[in-house]
């Protein structure tokens, strides 16, 4: 799609918490981009706190913006188009950047794109920093592992903005099974990193954990996995003070990467996909970034380390494409924080 007209857009992704705000060029090459995090606030409470979040979001909007700009050598009259996140997340959340993007494209008389948080994960590898190489573009059919803190799903995408979802999780995403694990464990919250950092010293085959077995191949279920964890745990405290958490965190990690991972190839197979994409927090885990990166069978697409959580960048990719094929929105669209991809 290279006759797509050229566009600079300005993105602002605000689901949930961190204040984030990009410049991209042409849906690809990323001028500018700035995230205020909140995990050290929300570290304290062992998860989000919704209203804490957007409050924070209210006093780090417009110095994030004002910094995306200053980092592109950029003004607001050089951007062609604003998209912004308006769901799925915490809706004290997204209506904080929802109307902070209103506000500038009512302002400036600029177009408004509307973007699916999910879309914008699986744009992710589409970004790449302007002045460097330009990696492959993806190709399709594309099979695309979504996998974060409140989301596990395969979709087939055949074309851009196409999406067919061919399976998804039935209880636990995979993040948050992390974090509930990491919780059983004692290891601080976001659990993702803390189960990892601990798995680096720990035997992965130690522990025997379970795989679920659904009637539909391409769904998820990590519950039981969570729950055998905990009687594991509780099982070894009877025994002993101390717990193998190093063990625990490696024989979970590699239960969970198996999972994703075995799933992702059988459906790339089965829809006959050129190329597999993995997005979302999770797919910052290394062991699940080299259990797809070291099998030659298939191209895999995965995000640099910094665009794998939540970013503006993202939103700004998947913005770009519905700004160019004409999927403007209007200045009084809501919020929707439960939406789905397909």
């Amino acid at each position: 799609m290279s006759d797509l007209k050229p566009a600079r857009i300005l993105a602002i992704e605000t689901s949930c918490d961190e204040t984030a705000c990009a410049i991209l060029e042409n849906g690809r090459a990323l001028l500018a981009s700035t995230v205020a995090s909140q995990i050290d606030i929300h570290a304290r409470y062992g998860g989000v706190f919704p209203e804490v979040a957007s409050r924070q979001h209210v006093l780090s909007i417009i110095p994030v913006v004002e910094q995306a700009l200053a980092q592109s050598n950029l003004t607001l009259k050089d951007i062609d188009a604003l998209a912004v996140t308006r769901g799925p997340g915490l809706a004290g959340s997204l209506v904080v950047g929802m109307n902070m993007a209103k506000g500038l494209a009512l302002g400036l008389g600029l177009p408004l794109v509307g973007v699916n948080h999910l879309e914008g994960h699986i744009y992710s590898p589409w970004v790449y920093n302007a002045g460097e190489g330009a990696p492959p573009e993806p190709q399709f059919p594309l099979m695309a592992l979504l996998v974060s803190g409140g989301h596990t799903e395969l979709d087939l995408m055949t074309d851009h903005l196409t999406y067919k979802r061919l399976g998804s999780t039935l209880d636990d995403a995979a993040g948050e099974a992390f974090d509930k694990v990491a919780r059983l464990l004692g290891l601080p919250y976001p659990g993702g990193p803390s189960i990892q950092k601990a798995a680096e010293s720990g035997d992965p085959t130690r522990f025997k954990f379970p795989r679920a077995r659904l009637e539909n191949p391409y769904d998820f279920s990590f519950s039981g996995l969570k729950t055998a964890v905990l009687y594991e745990v509780n099982a070894l405290k009877k025994k002993s003070n101390t717990l193998p958490v190093e063990d625990l965190a490696a024989s979970f990690q590699a239960t969970v990467v198996d999972t994703l991972f075995q799933k992702t190839m059988q459906a790339a197979r089965d829809h006959h996909a050129k190329e597999i994409l993995v997005a979302g927090g999770v797919s910052a885990n290394r062991a699940l970034r080299q259990a797809f990166l070291n099998q030659s069978e298939i191209r895999v697409h995965i995000p640099a380390f910094s665009l794998c959580t939540d970013n503006a960048a993202m939103i700004a990719a998947a913005g770009y494409y519905r700004y160019a094929l004409g999927y403007v929105s209007p200045l009084d669209m809501d919020v929707q924080p439960t939406w789905s991809l397909s």
